[in-house]
């Protein structure tokens, strides 16, 4: 029984690091797509601003999809499964969301000035958008205030 543990054990991790090695590499291409358009926009002098917006949108993406990526090789390729206490698990599910809510804030703000820019009744999207990462980051105090521990 435990050798059919240990090698459940090594195929998780080897998924897992499968998975957060190809999310790395998708991330690290969308940020040289970004650059790229930015290069081809100043070097063939065509709307810079919207090549600018459009960047910044996929590093945010990019930058969100790497984090996940670091997260699930720290948490699952690397750390033992034996050791992860509640307090750990309840730590890494707050390191998780935050990297989530930072991503939707930054990418709502990227749509609100692309939306604003071009068209003002296009910012109700975007503004939904900045709710739900706001309601978000409230939920995650409401989590953590409810899951405290009460002798520290």
């Amino acid at each position: 029984m435990n050798k059919a543990k240990n090698i459940s054990d090594l195929i998780g991790r080897a998924v897992y690091g499968l998975i957060s090695l190809s999310l790395g590499i998708i991330s690290l291409t969308m940020m040289g797509v970004a650059l790229w358009d930015i290069w081809l926009s100043v070097h063939e002098r065509t709307l810079l601003v919207a090549a600018l917006l459009n960047a910044i949108g996929l590093i945010v993406i990019g930058m969100a999809v790497f984090d996940v990526s670091k997260f699930l090789l720290e948490e699952e390729v690397f750390s033992s499964s034996a050791t992860k206490s509640p307090e750990k698990q309840r730590q890494a599910l707050l390191k998780f969301l935050v990297i989530i809510a930072i991503a939707v804030s930054l990418e709502s703000l990227v749509f609100m000035f692309d939306a604003g820019s071009q068209d003002i009744t296009m910012l109700i999207y975007p503004t939904f958008l900045l709710i739900s990462a706001v309601l978000l980051v409230v939920g995650l105090g409401v989590y953590q205030r409810l899951t405290r521990d009460e002798g520290k």
